[in-house]
């Protein structure tokens, strides 16, 4: 005697499609977004390398030009932050996506497997009422457990969020307390 039936067994693989669909679309989305903000950044780059040399063979004073290079140099340093920033905010888009498919593909299989362990002690011969509670726990725990780690995995998320912002804040004033030294050297 079969546990499943046939159409049940066809549900859960349509269901599995459906999540690799998704799961694909997903990650296509997200290299989609890589890729316009890296196009963005090349023509960008571009165009700003175009105007720097227009201003480097412009014949102005030495100390002018000195001091726009200074100023380039904090440019670069905010546009680098952020690209880091875009480039953060595309990978942790992609994964709360990620983890929203994953959430309910665990409900679903949640959902079956509790319909499973229903049916198997609605079923079950008589005197295995041990082998059924012993099937309920493990069950029990199984789902404890998975939702210990998504909570756990949900805390570091939440950190290494928190920790980015900060690098990048101590960063942005890192490069500007830099760039005012580099300025008042060239104006000396």
């Amino acid at each position: 005697m079969s546990v499943f039936t046939p159409e049940q067994l066809v549900s859960a693989q349509q269901g599995n499609v459906t999540t690799l669909l998704a799961l694909t679309n997903q990650a296509f989305h997200g290299f989609q977004k890589l890729i316009e903000l890296n196009l963005q950044v090349a023509k960008s780059t571009l165009a700003e390398g175009e105007a720097s040399w227009q201003e480097a063979l412009s014949g102005r004073a030495p100390e002018a030009f000195l001091t726009s290079q200074v100023n380039a140099t904090q440019f670069v340093a905010e546009k680098v932050l952020s690209y880091n920033r875009h480039l953060y905010e595309i990978a942790s888009g992609t994964q709360a996506e990620f983890l929203k498919v994953a959430q309910a593909q665990y409900e679903q299989h949640n959902r079956s497997a509790q319909s499973l362990v229903d049916g198997l002690a609605k079923n079950a011969p008589a005197a295995s009422e041990a082998a059924i509670t012993a099937l309920k726990s493990a069950y029990s725990t199984v789902s404890l457990t998975y939702e210990t780690m998504r909570k756990a995995a949900t805390q570091a998320i939440e950190m290494a969020q928190g920790n980015f912002a900060a690098t990048t804040a101590t960063a942005s004033k890192v490069s500007q307390q830099a760039a005012a030294q580099l300025s008042r050297a060239a104006k000396q």
